[in-house]
């Protein structure tokens, strides 16, 4: 498993790619890839069978494509500002991530 500083839920914002600039929310983390599905970010067309058993029509269908986790920052709710995060300790021992820019909390972790 890797290490990695996006989270599920986490909105993020694409800084290299073809659509570099937007912004949206991660669905799913792909930790062994290294990789993250995005809401509305890295669409790509995908041919699909009919199949009437799952209720599926067949042709071209559009959905998001994993996109690289080193081309996404975290975006921060209060400032956003996209500059990353520091991750303090509360003092009932719950950890979370805090804006750089701002201080403002990010989301929790653990």
């Amino acid at each position: 498993m890797r290490k990695c500083h996006v989270r599920k839920n986490d909105t993020v914002k694409v800084i290299a790619g073809k659509d570099k600039g937007k912004t949206g929310k991660v669905l799913r983390v792909l930790r062994n890839e290294g990789k993250a599905i995005v809401e509305r970010i890295n669409f790509i067309k995908k041919h699909v069978r009919p199949n009437p058993q799952r209720n599926v029509k067949g042709g071209i269908m559009e959905r998001e494509a994993p996109i690289e986790i080193s081309n996404l920052r975290v975006v921060c709710a209060d400032c956003g500002e996209a500059r990353g995060f520091n991750i303090n300790v509360l003092e009932d021992g719950r950890k979370v991530r805090l804006c750089k820019a701002c201080g403002g909390q990010v989301s929790k972790t653990a």
